[in-house]
């Protein structure tokens, strides 16, 4: 009866998968920002999490998060924007919604030239709110102080991520002693291909297989030549190819509102029109974060090791942090197989039931919680929180949200050691 029970179990977690992976185009119908992918701002949502089994309470949390809101990360997309407005004025080619899309950047593109690749203020604060969400859900980790290490990569948006959320930690319960570093030695843990990683190694990469249908896919993106002519009454003579300048567009449009300028574009896009266009972005978005999965196996090795330690007893640890970028996020989000992201489908309309970009949005992150109970012998579990939310990762489920943490430690100890 019992081993009936378990199958049961298996069958809805797996029928609860593919809902959600199939209701992807409605998530982003509900909220259009979605679709802004990597640069959608972390969702500030109240979660209901499921109670942990009988007599276990949490002991320990591994994270790794992505920086927070930032400005646009080169400023290569500010001076062109700038100087195909002042041309397109000049020569008399802005519409009047151009018009005043230029004046408005005007007054704030100082302010953009300054900021460029910094965290914003509101990259700062949703850390805050991650750190004090991550306290208020797990106090009995927390309770007596305790240690916790902090690693940030060498960027200073990283740097500022990690302070932001170490301070709030601090202001939860002072008694919480955190060590914080970002230095060249730790960088297999939280930045692995970094050039200035010392222990950079090169791992094997490879395309999703959805890559060879893609073909198959039938959807045209013409948003670019839809946008372009609300702009501009003409593109002759300037600096940039239509095609060009309307991605520069886009990608204007979608990083404002991590830095609070969201009102300088009305008229031109629409987060409607960026929803519409979601699936076939977010294939390009599987195959980025697909090819370069195994360069991420230092951070998970991190992860493993540590945990061990203290399940182990070897440190009393009460928090691994680790703060860097999109670029490793998004790659150990596949390696993990977070929500199916390592299925790895054939078919190009599959690809959003295992991988949706905004996964890997602003100050997004994976949180692993441990638990452990008073009875002697009892298996140490865990699980997985992605974006604050109980995600599935490729192990039995039969304990759904949570997992056995030597089956967890096995299977992608196993899958580190199998990349060569």
């Amino acid at each position: 009866m019992k081993k009936i029970f378990h199958i049961l179990l298996l069958l809805t977690i797996a029928v609860t998968t593919w809902a959600q992976g199939c209701n992807a185009l409605e998530q982003v119908k509900n909220d259009p920002r979605k679709a802004y992918g990597t640069d959608y701002p972390y969702p500030y949502e109240n979660v209901a999490l499921t109670k942990a089994p009988s007599g276990y309470k949490p002991f320990y949390i591994s994270h790794y998060g992505r920086h927070g809101s930032r400005y646009f990360w080169n400023d290569v997309l500010y001076r062109e924007i700038d100087s195909v407005l002042t041309k397109a004025h000049n020569l008399g080619l802005l519409t009047p919604i151009g018009e005043r899309f230029r004046e408005k950047y005007n007054i704030c593109k100082d302010e953009l030239a300054l900021g460029v690749s910094e965290l914003s203020d509101k990259g700062w604060e949703q850390h805050q709110y991650i750190a004090r969400t991550m306290y208020n859900n797990f106090p009995e980790v927390f309770k007596d102080g305790g240690d916790v290490y902090a690693i940030s990569s060498l960027v200073g948006r990283c740097v500022m991520s990690m302070a932001a959320f170490c301070l709030e930690l601090t202001q939860c319960n002072p008694k919480i002693e955190i060590r914080e570093e970002s230095a060249r030695k730790i960088l297999d843990g939280v930045k692995p291909d970094d050039r200035q990683n010392p222990l950079r190694k090169r791992w094997p990469r490879s395309k999703p297989r959805y890559e060879k249908n893609r073909s198959l896919f039938l959807s045209k993106d013409s948003l670019r030549e839809v946008i372009v002519p609300r702009v501009f009454t003409s593109t002759e003579g300037l600096p940039d190819k239509p095609h060009h300048i309307g991605s520069n567009l886009i990608n204007l449009y979608t990083s404002l509102p991590s830095i609070g300028q969201e009102g300088i574009m009305e008229g031109i896009i629409t987060d409607e029109e960026l929803a519409a266009r979601w699936e076939t972005e977010n294939l390009g978005g599987y195959s980025w974060v697909f090819g370069p999965r195994y360069d991420m196996i230092p951070i998970l090795k991190d992860i493993i090791q540590k945990a061990d330690d203290v399940v182990n007893g070897k440190t009393r640890r009460a928090a691994d942090l680790r703060f860097g970028h999109d670029t490793c996020l998004g790659p150990l989000t596949v390696l993990m197989g977070i929500n199916g992201a390592d299925k790895d489908p054939e078919d190009p309309y599959e690809v959003k039931n295992c991988y949706q970009t905004w996964e890997t949005c602003k100050a997004s992150n994976i949180q692993l919680i441990f638990y452990q109970s008073k009875k002697q012998g009892q298996d140490v579990l865990m699980k997985c929180l992605m974006n604050g939310q109980e995600a599935s990762l490729p192990l039995p489920g039969d304990l759904y949200p949570y997992y056995r943490w030597n089956d967890f430690k096995k299977f992608f100890t196993d899958r580190c050691n199998s990349v060569k």
